[in-house]
């Protein structure tokens, strides 16, 4: 009896011990690892706004960029921001006061279509970065990594334009060319130094012809219309299970799923963070893209070129989509044949959300005139859009499409002064800019040489300090 007392003591005694060495030891190697998710922005912004002075502008035609027009109005911006505008604005004590009689304020241009920085001047083969036409779907590429951050074109557009804000987009040779980014219109050393803090990435992707024609002439898919739908649809189907195993990881933990870069930006545009910017023509063919978009669950922000957004203006105001257009610019392909000079005005009166566009190097620096040739266009079709109304193309819904209309493109208090005076009526061929703000710092005067930003590059080069 007493050695089997003894033994039950000594049992419990050891097993007593064994749950105290077990509380101490650390967890088995079997149990959830806690999630480690990656980076959505390993590249971050650097920008920093150069210096300003506090600024009243006055005696001056202001559109507001949200359909706004003051007469004898003034604009008063600070710190970076903009602060008070209407017809009668005090001035603190010490701001810069410039007087525009007869001349127009308007905010800065914001292009959704640009590609300065990856297809870059000179226009040399050992610039060409814009189109990684290796594969149907490059979603793994970043526009940014080709951004050449010394592009004479940056100032081009500043100085004539009177660009601001601009998104630069990969080329349209493949379905998803990858991401876009937006950036600020200033030099800087490195991409990151322009790159718009906060902005959303975009995802170019393409439909009709071009896809077709650079894979069907190497024989392989898509060659046809057919055939890009159905990579896309193959892409998405894929993007949505990669989707599914990487938010269960960041909900339970476990074991970390194999990361793909190209996967990354499809699960991006999925889950909303990153925007859909579309290049299409046909109108048959945008709203295919519409239905494929909702059978896979995620919104096409904006359809570029559009040529034929006209036709299906109802269908876009219903999905909250956009169109950026040309003025004119068709009928040098077939999927481009069915353009007309209104289409951008029927947009407007249809309640649609759209805007005009560059994609091109010179174009961008002229798209006010772009904009004019719409309205007269649309009038003389009898279609009467004002001009103030019209301002907004260039800004508030550019800026709108890129998901930062809440910090630029409109002369509202607290939103970045980002700010151009024009001398004279600025959809007028005769009118350019005078001075340009980005964020408040006067970054181009056309009465002063000291004010023409310059890049590198050009710097030492014979009439570098020429903006032409």
């Amino acid at each position: 009896m007493r050695i089997r007392r003894a033994g039950g003591v000594l049992a419990v005694t050891l097993a007593l011990a064994a749950c105290s060495a077990s509380a101490d030891r650390p967890k088995s190697a079997s149990a959830k690892a806690p999630p480690q998710p990656y980076s959505r922005d390993p590249y971050p912004s650097t920008y920093r706004a150069y210096p300003g002075v506090p600024t009243l502008l006055r005696n001056v035609t202001v559109f507001d960029g949200e359909g706004g027009r003051i007469e004898n109005g003034q604009v008063l911006f600070a710190d970076g921001k903009v602060v008070a505008i209407g017809q009668t604005v005090d001035a603190p004590a010490g701001a810069t006061v410039i007087d525009g009689q007869g001349k127009f304020v308007t905010p800065g241009v914001v292009d959704i279509h640009s590609h300065l920085g990856d297809y870059p001047s000179p226009g040399v083969q050992a610039h060409s970065d814009g189109n990684e036409a290796t594969a149907p779907v490059t979603a793994e590429v970043w526009a940014e990594h080709s951004v050449w951050p010394q592009d004479p074109g940056f100032s081009r557009a500043l100085a004539n334009g009177g660009v601001t804000t601009l998104q630069i987009l990969p080329g349209s040779a493949n379905l998803m060319g990858g991401r876009s980014v937006v950036l600020k219109n200033v030099y800087a050393r490195t991409m990151q130094g322009m790159k718009f803090p906060g902005a959303p990435y975009g995802l170019k992707m393409a439909c009709g012809e071009n896809p077709k024609r650079v894979y069907g002439g190497k024989g392989r898919i898509p060659s046809t219309r057919m055939g890009n739908v159905a990579v896309d649809r193959q892409t998405w189907a894929k993007a949505s299970a990669y989707k599914r195993k990487w938010d269960k990881y960041e909900k339970d933990g476990g074991d970390m799923p194999d990361r793909d870069i190209a996967m990354d930006t499809l699960r991006g545009v999925l889950s909303g963070e990153i925007l859909i910017q579309n290049h299409c023509y046909r109108a048959d063919e945008m709203a295919i893209v519409l239905d494929m978009a909702a059978e896979f669950g995620y919104k096409v922000t904006a359809f570029h070129h559009a040529v034929e957004a006209y036709k299906i203006a109802d269908l876009l105001k219903a999905r909250g989509t956009c169109a950026a257009v040309w003025a004119d610019w068709y009928g040098f392909k077939m999927e481009s044949y069915d353009g007309i000079g209104e289409n951008l005005a029927i947009l407007e009166k249809t309640g649609a959300c759209g805007m005009i566009h560059s994609d091109d190097a010179n174009g961008i620096q002229r798209l006010n005139q772009e904009v004019a040739k719409v309205l007269s266009s649309a009038r003389h079709s009898g279609v009467q859009i004002s001009d103030e109304a019209a301002w907004k193309w260039l800004s508030l819904g550019p800026a709108t499409a890129l998901g930062i209309a809440d910090r630029t493109g409109s002369l509202k208090p607290g939103k970045m002064a980002d700010v151009v005076l024009w001398n004279g009526n600025p959809f007028s061929v005769y009118t350019r800019p005078e001075k340009v703000w980005v964020d408040g710092a006067l970054l181009y005067d056309a009465n002063d040489p000291k004010r023409r930003p310059v890049s590198d590059f050009e710097l030492g080069q014979p009439g570098s300090g020429d903006v032409k």
